[in-house]
């Protein structure tokens, strides 16, 4: 077992979770969070398979997440 953590963002139109701290893109979506939540657990077990643990940091250099809201020029 290793904790991973997940961002789980919540849009119109459902959920989108993805992991921190592994190379390359996974993605779960889903009509609700818990939705999100287990398939993008489905798709770190499937990238595990596919490419091996390695890919995997050992110690992920995230150790907190943060939100915020900054301006733009555009």
């Amino acid at each position: 077992m290793k904790q991973l953590k997940i961002i789980v963002e919540k849009h119109s139109d459902g959920y989108v979770a993805y992991p921190l701290g592994i190379q390359g893109a996974v993605v779960g979506q889903g009509n609700t969070y818990e939705e999100a939540l287990a398939d993008v657990k489905s798709a770190i077990r499937c990238y595990i398979e596919i490419f091996g643990s390695q890919m995997l940091e050992e110690d992920s250099p995230v150790i907190e997440v943060f939100v915020a809201e900054a301006e733009v020029a555009i």
